[in-house]
């Protein structure tokens, strides 16, 4: 939970229909202050401020310059139990008008629940993948038998896992290409991820890599986990530890 707090990196990327950009300003074990700009909007940046306190189990996120200043959700966590947390939130915002402070609070409301779903389902599938990498990678991978060639493209993508790693096969420009379908930056998803002139994005914070590489194509320098080679064994494809 704490990690997603101080992640603001994912927002423009997992939250797209929210919010359009964001430059980080500063960050620190006290949280993090950014320029917004959401969407759909007017284009006007907010800057925004997290401050945690993760002694209390709390922490606040205030608009301090732009469209809402002065306005703050305050969040309040529960531990209850190792896989539970209760969780409360409060909007405050500087308005004394009790219809508009209704509408906004609905608008609040509605976007919140918005973002804690796509929050939780991120949490949850980051969880997956970590006990995952936990538990290691069990024996030698072996070669995978994926059948006959036009079998496979009728199939296509398809998703297979080798030596406990998730691997996608794509076509591209007519060829068959394996990727990893997991980032190696938070070991985000990619298996859903649509190939673009030859290039898959993460959803949760859009590091981009070429498919036929696996090497980034941000500049931020990562690189995908390296695919088993696809071969022809008796007349069927497989997929062969590299």
């Amino acid at each position: 939970m704490w990690e997603n707090v101080f992640d603001w990196e994912h927002l423009p990327a997992l939250h797209d229909g929210q919010f359009h950009s964001i430059a980080l300003l500063d960050s620190g074990d006290w949280g993090w202050r950014a320029q917004v700009v959401n969407q759909p909007g007017d284009g006007r940046p907010q800057v925004i401020e997290v401050r945690a306190d993760r002694a209390a189990g709390a922490y606040v996120s205030a608009t301090v310059e732009g469209p809402g200043a002065g306005s703050e959700v305050r969040t309040r966590l529960t531990p209850l139990a190792p896989d539970r947390t209760g969780i409360d939130v409060a909007f405050h915002v500087p308005e004394s008008d009790p219809a508009r402070l209704a509408m906004i609070g609905e608008r609040y409301r509605a976007i919140y629940v918005r973002l804690w779903d796509e929050d939780e389902a991120m949490m949850v599938e980051r969880e997956r993948a970590l006990a995952a990498r936990r538990a290691g990678r069990a024996g030698t991978p072996e070669t995978v038998l994926l059948g006959a060639p036009e079998a496979v493209r009728s199939a296509l993508p398809r998703l297979v896992e080798v030596g406990g790693s998730r691997f996608r096969i794509v076509e591209v420009d007519g060829e068959l290409v394996v990727h990893a379908a997991t980032c190696p930056h938070w070991l985000g998803p990619l298996e859903t991820a649509e190939v673009v002139d030859g290039c898959v994005r993460c959803p949760w914070h859009d590091y981009a890599f070429d498919v036929r590489t696996g090497r980034s194509t941000d500049g931020r320098g990562l690189t995908l986990e390296a695919p088993p080679r696809l071969v022809m064994v008796e007349g069927q494809l497989a997929l062969v530890p590299a």
